[in-house]
């Protein structure tokens, strides 16, 4: 089934992040954004398995991620996607698709899609980054590539969002709204 473009409805800047426990499908463990997040900053990103959106921007998440996991920024990315219709967002599938694409980061399972509804979540991927107080400073895009662009993402976006928050400086307001898969909701 062909993906479908939908933007997304978010938080809006300010609102305290909701909190969730997750399971972790690498891990099996229970993860909670407590536990998970950061003094500096914390992404929070939704995000599937089968979506070409996600495809196109997997390796950069892992760049990404790696390059800023040193400054003590923390990922987390979550699944909310009904594996009833959608089987290859099943759990054993994400922990699969985690390990082949090497993300350094927790994969949570949001089974009762709760969290996806809290956080306003509409597509994949959907981006969401708070400051060490648990504040919304950027929602949005990750970067502007999309499939079958011939571009490769680099999450200028989002980089731009963390240099601005690392660096004590505010984030610009002028955010993109996250283009992606609609999320897969439960019938």
């Amino acid at each position: 089934m062909p993906a479908t473009s939908e933007a997304s409805t978010v938080l809006t800047p300010g609102a305290t992040a909701p909190d969730f426990t997750l399971t972790d499908t690498v891990s099996g463990r229970q993860m909670s954004l407590s536990e998970l997040k950061s003094s500096k900053a914390t992404v929070v990103m939704f995000i599937c398995n089968h979506c070409p959106y996600v495809k196109h921007v997997s390796q950069a998440l892992v760049r990404l991620a790696n390059d800023y996991m040193p400054k003590g920024v923390s990922f987390i990315a979550i699944n909310s996607n009904d594996p009833v219709q959608y089987p290859e967002d099943a759990p054993d599938k994400m922990r699969e698709e985690a390990l082949r694409v090497g993300y350094p980061f927790p994969y949570l399972f949001d089974e009762t899609q709760d969290v996806a509804r809290a956080y306003g979540a509409a597509c994949t991927p959907d981006t969401f980054i708070f400051d060490g107080d648990l504040r919304l400073v950027y929602r949005g895009q990750l970067d502007d590539t999309r499939p079958n662009s011939g571009r490769e993402a680099t999450a200028a976006d989002v980089r731009a969002a963390l240099d601005a928050i690392l660096a004590g400086q505010p984030v610009n307001p002028v955010q993109k709204p996250s283009v992606g898969c609609s999320i897969k909701w439960k019938r």
